[in-house]
C-alpha cells in the first residue's frame, strides 16, 4: 500500500529535478466537484516539453460524520498530458493511473451503503479527454473527464465500529475513472 505512494513520491522528485521551473511551466490546481462531497484535493502539473505535461493529483477526506456515516479515502491519479496545439492552452488528451484506500458506509441516500461500510483497495488507469481555459496570466479553468478499469478488494462490514465482516471482495471495473471541473493557478 505505501509502496506504490513512496514510488510516486520519489518519480515525483526526480521530475522536480528534470524540469524547468518558469513561468506557464508549473500549475497549481484543484477539483471542484471533489469539494462539493467535503473532500479535501489539490494537484500540481509540470510542463515537459511543448506539448506534454505530467499531472500529479490526489485528495483525503478525513471526516467524520454523525450517524456513523464513513467517507473516509486517499486517493492518488498521475496523468501525462498531450496537448494538440502548446501545454495548458485548450484540449488534452492525457493517460492516467490511479490508487487509492477508501472506508465508506452508512451513508442513508445510496442504498448499497446504507446498512454497511466497505473498507479497502483500489487501482487502475484509463484514457482522460478535457480542455483548459485561459483566465488570464495566472489563472485557468479545466473541465477532464475519464474512463478505463478499476480493480477493487475490500471487506464489507456490517457497522461502522465493529469488526464484525460481512464478507471479503474483489471486483473488477470498466466504466467512468475520473471527473473533474478545477480551479488552475500558474506559478511564476
Amino acid at each position: 500500500m505505501y509502496r506504490v505512494l513512496y514510488l510516486s513520491l520519489l518519480y515525483t522528485g526526480c521530475l522536480l529535478l528534470t524540469t524547468n521551473m518558469y513561468g506557464q511551466q508549473t500549475a497549481l490546481k484543484t477539483n471542484l466537484l471533489f469539494w462539493a462531497t467535503t473532500t479535501p484535493n489539490a494537484g500540481v502539473e509540470f510542463g515537459m516539453g511543448r506539448q506534454f505535461t505530467m499531472d500529479i493529483w490526489g485528495a483525503y477526506n478525513a471526516w467524520k460524520f454523525p450517524d456513523d456515516m464513513r467517507l473516509n479515502l486517499y486517493l492518488i491519479q498521475p496523468e501525462v498530458r498531450f496537448w494538440p496545439c502548446r501545454k495548458f492552452e485548450g484540449h488534452f488528451f492525457g493517460v492516467h493511473g490511479h490508487y487509492g484506500h477508501f472506508n465508506i458506509g452508512m451513508i442513508p441516500f445510496i442504498s448499497g451503503l446504507k446498512d454497511y461500510v466497505l473498507r479497502g483497495d483500489l487501482y487502475g488507469g484509463g484514457l482522460t479527454y478535457g480542455y483548459h481555459w485561459a483566465l488570464g496570466d495566472r489563472w485557468g479553468m479545466e473541465a477532464m473527464v475519464g474512463g478505463g478499469y478499476v480493480s477493487m478488494k475490500y471487506t464489507k462490514y456490517k457497522c461502522a465500529e465493529c469488526a464484525e465482516p460481512v464478507g471479503a471482495y474483489t471486483r473488477s471495473y470498466f466504466g467512468p475513472t475520473r471527473i473533474g471541473f478545477s480551479i488552475v493557478y500558474f506559478l511564476r
